[in-house]
């Protein structure tokens, strides 16, 4: 099926309709998998938020509405489309188009207010849909948190990939989100250099977060780095 290429920004529907549509995909997730989420006492109750989670299947803009359940608005590549049947969640919650190697300036507008209107940016750090196993990290993620002064949520999604193949065979997947420990906010001032070095050695860090949610085999580039037990540590969730 060919891919709906996205304008600039996909404006959301009122807040009580992104309410109502977060618990209704609440109950139709429990038909998509067998889910179970850890970790839900690390989402902060208030303050900016930017969620970063990694990126395996195409339900996971749902699953990360079915695990923190709340309103989420989506960052998502501008120079790629969607398959029309997944359209439902920018639809609703409304997306932020951003080039995947720059961060523009109506994509830090969008950004801000969607953050000062108090909903939670939600992005996907790799980019996409990159590889079953984790990659390393644009560095928008880092920068939006820093130019909002929020946070970063970690977030890790595993067993999701095949869920939507899965449904035709009458298999419901097993499927586990882990939230971490909340970090940030980030300071990346200083020369053009000094800002690169702090925005790759954050976005790293970040993804190294992230892989401690997730067991070894999809740490990828990121495998045997001595900082993901002591995130695994902080966090105080068993990886599986």
């Amino acid at each position: 099926m060919e891919n709906i290429r996205l304008p600039k920004s996909i404006k959301p529907r009122p807040y009580w309709v992104q309410y109502l549509s977060t618990y209704i995909i609440f109950f139709l997730s429990l038909f998509v998998g067998k889910i179970k989420v850890r970790g839900r006492k690390n989402i902060p109750q208030k303050g900016p938020i930017v969620l970063a989670s990694n990126h395996f299947g195409y339900f996971d803009p749902f699953l990360l509405v079915y695990g923190i359940r709340k309103p989420i608005d989506f960052i998502m590549q501008k120079e790629l489309g969607i398959e029309p049947h997944f359209l439902f969640a920018p639809m609703i919650y409304g997306a932020i188009m951003i080039d995947r190697n720059k961060v523009g300036p109506s994509t830090i507008k969008e950004s801000l207010k969607s953050i000062k209107n108090g909903k939670i940016l939600g992005i996907f750090p790799e980019g996409g849909i990159t590889s079953p196993v984790l990659t390393k990290a644009k560095p928008g993620a880092i920068y939006l948190a820093s130019v909002s002064k929020a946070t970063i949520l970690p977030v890790s999604i595993r067993g999701a990939s095949k869920a939507w193949e899965n449904i035709f065979k009458g298999v419901r997947s097993r499927i586990y989100i882990n939230i971490g420990k909340p970090f940030g906010p980030f300071d990346i001032k200083g020369t053009k250099d000094e800002k690169t070095f702090k925005l790759e050695r954050s976005s790293k860090e970040l993804m190294c977060r992230i892989a401690a949610l997730l067991p070894k085999d999809k740490h990828g580039e990121f495998l045997d780095d001595p900082s993901i037990s002591k995130y695994q540590k902080e966090n105080g969730i068993d990886p599986i």
